[in-house]
């Protein structure tokens, strides 16, 4: 059931995104407007009335278009989209035909029924096959299933995490009960927008008389938007359009799959591939090295810092080297205290044969921007090359789940060890040192990085903090907490590791601010020596502490964190803050 629900809804999300623009045209004319009951008597142009739907002037009745068209044209869509999706490469394969010819195939189908959507005779003949109930008559486009399947398979929707694992286990072979369960849930999901779409278009046609008189002129009007569609397929006109639009529903997308139920009921959709099912061999945090196949290839990558250009690096041309794939976002309090131990390694073993490649994965949509990246990695002194894995591409090639997350290469390509979250940093250096002589038995290595261990004892500190409507995990008031504008009161007792808020706010999904004129208040209890808020925006953050001492932080600019607390010794706390309008606070880390 929750593989169904991550399906549907993110077929949902995607149904509302802007890689659907492109085929809504084709919706509406094909799938609404065409269903319409149109009055004959009152058809304009000559011989409209006609029993072919030609315009023959014969005298005979126009049958109208089917009622059910709307609906079978997007059944027409699930299926193809479905067996496309599902088995559409891995046919293709055991066929030994490019995998874009499916593709081709559909943009010519698209061509056709344009053509006879202009050319009524010609559409009868292409939409006989689908004409499953006897009728003496065939005319006004049919069904409309034709379209359908022809747009499903050219239908190439927004990626995101829930597509990527549908798409992987399709390619794969890896097809499963959940793989179509998640798939045709997420077509559906998908279809349900369009569907209102095209019924919109057909309430809009059936009530406004000037599109009543003029069948003819919507059936043309159709057979150019298919005609149109096709030809911006050939030259990737829908994808220019996608790159100069905001894609509003990504946050949508990440917000519905970001957590731990997802991610792992997305596992079950094929997310494992021959490329990383290897992976499994290692041992998270092992002393030892171990063998767990080739390592994945980093891929989807927007772009570069710290190389040549901005060129990419690709594993392959990094044989005979040592290499550690770190994945960090820069806001993570984790990552924070680990990466000084990634940058001592890179700078004390590069000369030796150690590449480090920094995968920057982000939690929040505002570390997605490279001006941000670009100040956190300069801020931390890393100067190895950093990849902007946006779309979380290479993150799911190696089904990574933590930030940070350590993955040890050996010289021929071989991932050797894996190690999530903080920690285990001894033993890493060590393998890497191993790695270093096994690569070049002659090389000299420096004395090995003496950089404190800062990790806490697990469980010893509070629990990463949100503020954001997504991700919230330890609110202290009486009511849900919950996105949008409302008024809170600190409660008479508060739990510890939680925190409260008193005033007006506004809570966004990842963020919260002030909503009214004055200051809002956050109430925390924690457990840990440090304490840092990640916050953005223009004000000041009036802090006051158990004892009585207070501070104010200027916040300015984008989002970074902010010193709170910083102790020797993890204890207990409370603190009281005070943030002005325009503030945005979006979580608090410990340590």
């Amino acid at each position: 059931m929750d593989l169904i629900i991550i399906g549907l809804l993110g077929g949902l999300i995607t149904g509302i995104s802007p890689c659907i623009l492109p085929v809504l045209p084709v919706i509406f004319l094909t799938g609404g407007a065409q269903s319409a009951r149109f009055d004959p008597s009152t058809s304009s142009g000559t011989g409209s009335g006609s029993g072919t739907g030609s315009g023959s002037g014969t005298g005979s009745k126009t049958i109208p278009a089917r009622r059910s068209r709307p609906f079978l044209v997007i059944a027409g869509l699930i299926v193809s989209f479905t067996l496309v999706t599902l088995v559409g490469s891995l046919i293709l394969g055991l066929l030994n035909l490019p995998q874009d010819v499916i593709r081709w195939v559909g943009i010519a189908v698209l061509i056709l029924i344009g053509v006879g959507l202009m050319v009524p005779r010609f559409e009868q003949l292409l939409e006989k096959p689908f004409q499953w109930i006897p009728r003496k008559e065939v005319a006004n486009g049919g069904s409309g299933f034709g379209v359908g399947l022809a747009l499903g398979a050219v239908f190439v929707p927004c990626a995101g995490p829930v597509l990527a694992a549908i798409i992987v286990a399709g390619a794969t072979g890896r097809i499963g009960l959940d793989t179509i369960l998640l798939t045709a849930s997420f077509a559906i999901g998908v279809a349900i927008p369009l569907l209102v779409f095209a019924l919109a278009g057909r309430s809009v046609v059936e009530r406004i008389r000037a599109f009543r008189t003029h069948e003819r002129g919507l059936r043309i009007a159709a057979g150019v938007a298919m005609l149109a569609l096709a030809v911006g397929l050939v030259f990737n006109v829908p994808q220019q359009l996608q790159r100069l639009l905001p894609d509003y529903t990504a946050q949508l997308q990440k917000d519905l799959t970001d957590n731990d139920q997802a991610s792992k009921a997305l596992g079950l959709g094929g997310l494992v591939t021959e490329e990383n099912k290897d992976l499994d061999k290692c041992t998270n945090g092992a002393d030892e090295l171990e063998s767990c196949g080739t390592a994945p290839e980093i891929r989807g990558i927007d772009s570069w810092l710290n190389t040549p250009d901005g060129q990419g690096v690709d594993l392959a041309s990094l044989r005979g080297k040592v290499v550690l794939i770190d994945f960090w976002a820069y806001s993570c309090i984790n990552c924070q205290r680990s990466i000084p131990h990634v940058v001592a390694w890179d700078k004390a073993y590069r000369d030796a044969g150690l590449q480090v490649i920094g995968i920057h994965s982000p939690e929040y949509a505002f570390e997605k921007d490279a001006s941000n990246v670009a100040a956190g990695a300069k801020g931390f002194g890393i100067d190895y090359p950093v990849a902007l894995d946006n779309n979380l591409s290479t993150w799911t090639a190696y089904r990574n789940r933590y930030w940070p997350a350590h993955y040890l290469i050996d010289a021929s390509g071989t991932v050797r060890h894996i190690s999530f979250g903080e920690g285990n940093y001894a033993a890493t250096e060590k393998m890497i040192r191993e790695l270093l002589g096994d690569a070049d038995p002659g090389v000299q290595l420096p004395a090995a990085t003496e950089v404190a261990d800062d990790t806490p004892d697990t469980g010893s500190t509070t629990r990463e903090t949100f503020l954001g409507s997504s991700k919230d995990v330890n609110f202290a008031g009486p009511d849900p907490y919950r996105a949008g504008e409302k008024t809170y009161t600190f409660p008479s007792e508060q739990a510890a590791d939680t925190f409260a808020l008193d005033g007006a706010w506004n809570v966004q999904t990842q963020f919260a601010t002030p909503s009214g004129q004055d200051a809002a208040g956050i109430r925390l209890d924690y457990h840990a020596a440090e304490v840092r808020m990640v916050l953005s925006g223009e004000g000041k953050v009036h802090v006051r502490r158990g004892d009585g001492t207070e501070s104010t932080i200027d916040v300015s600019g984008t989002p970074r964190s902010y010193e709170l607390v910083k102790g020797s010794e993890i204890a207990g706390g409370v603190l009281e803050l005070r943030v002005d309008p325009g503030v945005e606070v979006y979580s608090f880390t410990f340590g």
